[in-house]
C-alpha cells in the first residue's frame, strides 16, 4: 500500500483520503449549521413581577414556564443555595478564625488543631453506633474498613467543633445574608392515605415511599421519631411510590393496604415490619406472616391479596406523585414544602417547627 508523510508520520494514502473527506464533511456541516434559522428571542426587563416571557400578546408566568418540572427547578435553586452557604461558611472560617490564627502567629490549620479541635477522639461506642446506623454487616468490618470509619468520624467531629466555635463567635454578632433559602410549595392532598397523628392537624407531612427502597427504610426510622416528638400536633400521611427497579415494592404496597383495609391502626405495625424485612418482600408467605404478626385476620388478608383489591389504589398514588413531580423516594411534602431523600431528623424538625410557629402567628 502506498504511504504519504504527514508531520514526519507515515500514513496510508487511504487514511489520508479519509481525513480529507471528514474535514470536507465538517466544513459542509459547519456551513449548514451556521445557516440554520434561529428563534428570535429578545431579552428584556419583565413588565411586572412573575412574568417571564410574552408570546404574541400572551404574558407567560414563571409557573406556566416551569409546568410539571417544578421539582427539577427547585433542585437547581436548592443546589445553588447550598453552594452559596458552603462558600459563606468557608469565608466565615477564613475571616474570623483566620484573624484569630494570625493574632496567635499560627497558620489557620495549626490554630484549629491546637485551639479549636484539639481533643478529637473516637470511642469504640461511636464506631459501633456508626456501623449499626448504616446497617454494615459485622463480617464486613475489617481493619481497613474500620480505619476509614474512624477517619470519617474524626473529620465529622473536627468539623462539628469548628462549627461550635463559629457559633460562639457569631452569637452576639450574626452574619447578615441577603439571599433567601428556596421554598417549593405544592398543593398536596393527603386524600384517604394511611396516616398517624391528628386528622385535621395544622401541619401535614405527606410521604411518597417505596417499601423496597433502602433509603426509605432509613426514613421510616425518622418518621417514627416524628410520631414520638409531635404526636397529634401533626398528621403523617403515607403514599405509595413503588419504583420500577424494585420488583417487589408494588406487591408490598398492595399488601400494606390490605392490612389497612382491615384495621387502619395496624397499618403502621405492618409498615415497620416491611421495612425491617426488605429481603422478604417477594415472598407471599412472609407478607402473610407479617400481616398475622400485625394483628389482622390472615384469611381475609390472603383473599384481599388474591383479588388485587388495591392494585388500582397503589397505581393512583404513583400517578399522583408523578403529577406532583416526584422522581425518587423517599419524597416528603411538609404543608406542601418539599424535602427529598433520607434527610436528617433535624431538617424535619426545622421545617415542622417553622410551620407550627407560622400557624400560631
Amino acid at each position: 500500500m502506498s504511504q504519504v508523510s504527514i508531520n514526519k508520520k507515515i500514513l496510508p494514502v487511504a487514511v489520508v483520503s479519509g481525513l480529507v473527506l471528514v474535514a470536507s464533511f465538517g466544513m459542509i456541516t459547519a456551513c449548514t449549521q451556521s445557516a440554520k434559522a434561529r428563534i428570535n428571542f429578545v431579552h428584556k426587563d419583565a413588565p411586572k413581577q412573575g412574568i417571564v416571557a410574552k408570546i404574541g400578546n400572551e404574558e407567560i408566568t414563571e409557573e406556566a414556564l416551569i409546568g410539571d418540572d417544578k421539582v427539577d427547578f427547585f433542585d437547581l435553586k436548592k443546589r445553588e443555595y447550598e453552594l452559596k452557604m458552603n462558600r459563606m461558611e468557608k469565608l466565615l472560617l477564613d475571616k474570623l478564625v483566620g484573624a484569630e490564627a494570625k493574632q496567635a502567629n499560627m497558620s489557620m490549620e495549626e490554630y484549629i488543631d491546637k485551639k479549636i479541635a484539639k481533643d478529637v477522639k473516637i470511642s469504640e461506642d461511636k464506631i459501633k453506633k456508626f456501623i449499626a446506623q448504616r446497617n454494615i454487616p459485622e463480617s464486613n468490618v475489617n481493619p481497613q474498613i474500620k480505619e476509614k470509619i474512624v477517619a470519617y468520624l474524626k473529620s465529622a467531629e473536627r468539623q462539628e467543633q469548628i462549627n461550635e466555635h463559629l457559633a460562639k463567635l457569631t452569637k452576639g454578632n450574626p452574619v447578615e445574608v441577603y439571599f433567601s433559602k428556596p421554598r417549593m410549595t405544592a398543593n398536596v392532598d393527603a386524600g384517604d392515605a394511611p396516616f398517624a397523628g391528628k386528622k385535621d392537624a395544622v401541619v401535614t407531612v405527606v410521604e411518597f415511599s417505596d417499601f423496597q427502597c433502602p433509603y426509605c427504610s432509613k426514613a421510616a426510622e425518622t418518621v417514627s421519631q416524628l410520631k414520638k416528638k409531635y404526636g397529634n400536633k401533626i398528621k403523617l400521611a403515607f403514599k405509595h411510590f413503588p419504583l420500577p427497579m424494585h420488583p417487589n415494592a408494588k406487591g408490598a404496597a398492595e399488601a400494606s393496604m390490605c392490612v389497612h383495609d382491615q384495621n387502619a391502626d395496624k397499618f403502621w405495625s405492618y409498615h415497620d415490619l416491611l421495612f425491617k424485612n426488605q429481603g422478604s418482600l417477594g415472598d407471599q408467605a412472609s407478607l402473610q406472616k407479617f400481616a398475622k404478626d400485625s394483628g389482622v385476620d390472615a384469611k381475609k388478608f390472603e383473599e384481599c391479596m388474591k383479588s388485587k383489591k388495591f392494585a388500582g389504589y397503589v397505581q393512583k398514588d404513583l400517578e399522583y406523585g408523578e403529577k406532583l413531580g416526584v422522581r425518587s423516594t423517599p419524597t416528603f411534602f411538609i404543608n406542601g414544602q418539599l424535602l427529598q431523600g433520607a434527610v436528617p431528623f433535624e431538617s424535619f424538625v426545622e421545617a415542622i417547627d417553622e410551620e407550627l410557629a407560622d400557624k400560631k402567628g
